[in-house]
């Protein structure tokens, strides 16, 4: 397996997050997303979306990392990141897809890039913007763990994908100095993921390409 993946980028960061926790040795192919390598040179000609992360495997590529995470949850069923019932599978879902799917797109680097290129957006206008969307999401995520039973994690005492989606958003949260107070469940989970060897290991300043 190769991982076409970017240390910063959070979708990067979630699949790293998955393989990590199941065991799985994988080539680490560094692209740099900041300095534009996704849209030249060779990355660019296997990428029809231009996007990290691009997962290979047994001669397949596979774009998007909540499609890569489940694709490896079907190949590589344990440990299991999604519950075994249809209800819980639903719930974790959307936990996943509040992080991967409201919050994330409105704060991706090339948003933020838009804001400032061509909107001419000030840093501290944008960090602003990128600060409210993260509060905004994470209070909905909160109020949704909220309406289950508590656990160790996200839902229940395993790590599941919604999991390696939170963990990522806290990272990038914290490198724009994010409002995290009156987040328990929230803060817990993440709290108790950063105890596993697994999310350690997947870590921004743990890969090969990483810079300060």
């Amino acid at each position: 397996m190769k991982l076409h993946n970017y240390f910063r980028s959070s979708a990067s960061f979630r699949v790293r997050i998955a393989l990590q926790l199941k065991g799985l040795d994988y080539d680490y192919v560094p692209v740099h997303i900041a300095r534009g390598d996704h849209r030249t040179g060779p990355f660019s000609a296997i990428s029809a979306d231009m996007l990290v992360p691009l997962l290979e495997d047994e001669g397949e590529r596979f774009s998007q990392s909540m499609a890569i995470i489940e694709y490896l949850d079907e190949v590589h069923p344990e440990p299991a990141l999604l519950p075994t019932d249809p209800v819980g599978r639903a719930h974790v879902r959307a936990l996943a897809q509040s992080i991967a799917c409201e919050i994330h797109p409105l704060n991706n680097l090339r948003v933020l890039k838009y804001l400032v290129k061509e909107l001419k957006v000030d840093d501290e206008a944008k960090n602003t913007w990128y600060r409210h969307w993260v509060r905004e999401g994470l209070l909905s995520f909160e109020r949704q763990l909220a309406q289950h039973p508590g656990g160790t994690y996200c839902w229940g005492d395993t790590p599941t994908i919604a999991d390696c989606c939170l963990v990522p958003q806290i990272f990038n949260g914290r490198r724009f100095d994010c409002d995290f107070s009156g987040l328990p469940r929230t803060m817990a989970a993440f709290d108790a993921c950063m105890k596993l060897d697994a999310f350690q290991r997947a870590q921004p300043s743990q890969s090969p390409d990483a810079e300060p």
